[in-house]
């Protein structure tokens, strides 16, 4: 790990190129467990909630976020503090605030690729947002659409070290970049944004743009509906229960936002000439 960034570490590989082999030093992402405990007023011995894998850095607004996406707290004001460690982040939770009753005694492990791991069942999939989102509000230009990408990699510090690590990025109608976050798990990447901006009392982020580095998936669309963002894009494509939500939610879901293009899924009236 270097010295001043906690979030790439350095290894020693062999390069084998156009038949010449060298040894250098990579540098990677790092990808490391974090245990969210929870403690209430009930329960002032800390829950082990869950355990996570992933990059280091903002760990308090990953578990901010991770509450908030999944339904655990609906307001700032229900967290009266947040502790972070080195392997472990605990939050404390408002008097009076209680875990729902669904969420379960025992922690559950979480990879750095799964979003919604720890559900007990088909039924806790889809977590309820806390308000609709304005049909055809905001209106986002189909010209302002090809730059987001270039201007969200230009932003990512950690990926232009090590090449492996999602990113993301929240923008204006614009196109103006107001907020990144990069992880080794694309949801850890949208959970540590929506903590940021739960954080800063700034959700629901009802004219705000969320682009994603990677495909568009369940969780990601899910987590977004959560902070009310209603217009997501995502690089690569989406999957087809993405889809379903998002028109179920009313969002606006771009795909393939690469290369100067861009395909519509659901709720195109946002996306201006």
């Amino acid at each position: 790990m270097t010295d001043d960034n906690p979030r790439i570490r350095s290894v020693s590989a062999v390069v084998h190129r156009g038949g010449q082999v060298f040894a250098r030093h990579e540098q990677l992402a790092v990808e490391d467990p974090l245990e969210i405990r929870v403690a209430t007023s009930d329960e002032p011995e800390p829950r082990r909630l869950t355990i996570t894998m992933r990059t280091p850095g903002d760990d308090a607004d990953l578990a901010a976020g991770f509450l908030y996406t999944e339904g655990l707290v609906t307001r700032r004001e229900q967290i009266a503090g947040i502790t972070c460690d080195v392997d472990h982040v605990r939050v404390d939770l408002a008097p009076g605030v209680r875990l729902p009753e669904a969420v379960p005694k025992r922690s559950f492990v979480m990879t750095s690729a799964c979003g919604v791991c720890g559900r007990a069942s088909l039924d806790g999939l889809r977590a309820r947002p806390p308000g609709p989102l304005t049909p055809g509000h905001p209106q986002l230009s189909a010209a302002v659409i090809p730059g987001l990408p270039g201007a969200l990699l230009r932003a990512q510090a950690t990926f232009a070290s090590t090449g492996g690590i999602h990113a993301a990025g929240l923008f204006d109608v614009r196109g103006e970049l107001r907020l990144l976050r990069e992880d080794v798990g694309r949801h850890n990447a949208v959970d540590k944004l929506v903590g940021a901006l739960l954080l800063a009392g700034q959700l629901p982020a009802l004219d705000a743009v969320l682009l994603v580095s990677g495909r568009a998936s369940f969780e990601l669309v899910q987590k977004a509906v959560m902070a009310q963002i209603p217009i997501l894009a995502a690089v690569g494509a989406p999957s087809s229960l993405a889809v379903e939500l998002a028109e179920e939610a009313g969002m606006t879901l771009l795909g393939f936002v690469r290369e100067g293009r861009f395909t519509i899924y659901s709720e195109r009236l946002r996306i201006g000439a």
